[in-house]
């Protein structure tokens, strides 16, 4: 299992998957080990997938200071991965709370970002965040399903704060675009894959400087993918549309039937829709595939695409 070691001497390891230019994968949770990523729905057949366990979850070390966790402080992990990996520039993907932490990377080292992907992303060191309004927005969508009546109330426990243990499993559904085998056994693996200590300082105060890393992006030369789902309450997709707005080269994806984890409700659909945009963003010697997203642009505004 590959590893190097961060600036404080924590140990980190990484998983590789596939073959081809790396996209070094940031996974959210917050604080969830990579694991959960898989292959990210058959991506690894468009690039080597380069999944990074955050220090204190999967096969990385815990460091001596707890207050290393913090979304901030972990900048310096996914640089030293990058110059432990030898490219001067890098293609990044994150997935849910670890939008935060590829956007404050960019931010910082706006030299080494080649294209970002963020997928059903956090933008709040931006100052974007989502809203219990929001989720049940969201959870509205799925009343057809046949078991809103079990798990609704036990979804707005969760966004309320009182949940306990079984409603959270209750209320897991909605998270998901499909509630299928796959789902469940996922969901299933979420606690034991979770360090919640370090869940617990990851936004801590002081990790975010909104105004600033709005000025350090407005600038950033980098292509951006904000792949949304339809379907998902955290963020919706007009919050994901506020977050492509502040990216100057970003372009909005919002994949039809998606929920918080879309590479598992359309795995195909959501390979071909990353895969494509890092096809466009590297030379062409480099692609591994071509396939293609309708994108159309308004005056003013990121580019979209209402199904990707």
């Amino acid at each position: 299992m590959p590893a190097f070691s961060a600036l404080d001497g924590t140990d980190l390891a990484f998983h590789v998957m596939g073959e081809g230019e790396p996209l070094l994968c940031l996974p959210g949770g917050p604080m969830r080990a990579s694991a959960y990523l898989g292959d990210l729905g058959g991506l690894s057949a468009h690039r080597q997938l380069v999944l990074l366990d955050l220090r204190g979850t999967g096969d990385s070390g815990i460091p001596s200071d707890p207050a290393g966790y913090r979304c901030d402080r972990q900048v310096a992990d996914v640089e030293a991965l990058r110059r432990h990996l030898g490219r001067d520039r890098i293609d990044v993907l994150a997935h849910s709370a670890a939008g935060d932490l590829a956007l404050l990377y960019a931010a910082r080292h706006p030299e080494h970002v080649r294209t970002l992907t963020l997928v059903t992303s956090r933008a709040r060191a931006l100052g974007v965040d989502f809203t219990h309004e929001h989720r049940m927005e969201a959870a509205a969508l799925r009343a057809a399903e046949p078991w809103f009546d079990s798990a609704h109330a036990a979804y707005q426990a969760i966004w309320a704060g009182t949940a306990t243990d079984a409603e959270w499993d209750a209320g897991a559904p909605f998270f998901y675009g499909r509630w299928d085998a796959t789902a469940q056994a996922h969901a299933a693996s979420e606690v034991e894959q979770t360090n919640e200590e370090a869940a617990e300082i990851y936004a801590a105060a002081g990790a975010f400087d909104p105004a600033a890393t709005r000025s350090a992006l407005a600038s950033l030369g980098a292509p951006v993918l904000v792949l949304a789902g339809e379907l998902d309450g955290g963020p919706r997709p007009h919050v994901a549309a506020a977050t492509a707005q502040l990216l100057p080269e970003a372009e909005l994806c919002v994949q039809a039937g998606g929920g918080h984890f879309p590479w598992l409700d359309d795995p195909v659909q959501f390979a071909r829709t990353v895969g494509s945009f890092l096809d466009r963003s590297v030379p062409p010697t480099l692609r591994v595939s071509s396939s293609s997203c309708r994108q159309g642009r308004s005056p003013g505004s990121a580019r979209s695409s209402d199904s990707c």
